[in-house]
């Protein structure tokens, strides 16, 4: 997996401690790669059209109400 090139937000600072999401495209795959920059090991694969209702339902606040 070190060919993959990761890409994060541009919002996301570069500081100490500052851990984000990072997404990239499988490099045989049809498939989203998902990782916390803070844990690089540890990589989720999704379809693009998963990670699309995924997001949706984040910005219509459908997990609001869960707790860590």
């Amino acid at each position: 997996m070190s060919d993959i090139q990761w890409q994060k937000s541009s919002y996301s600072a570069d500081a100490e401690g500052n851990a984000c999401v990072e997404l990239a495209h499988a490099p045989d795959a049809a498939a989203i790669l998902l990782r916390e920059s803070d844990e690089p090991q540890t990589v989720i694969a999704t379809t693009p059209a998963a990670l699309r209702a995924f997001t949706r339902a984040v910005k219509a606040g459908r997990f609001d109400h869960v707790s860590p």
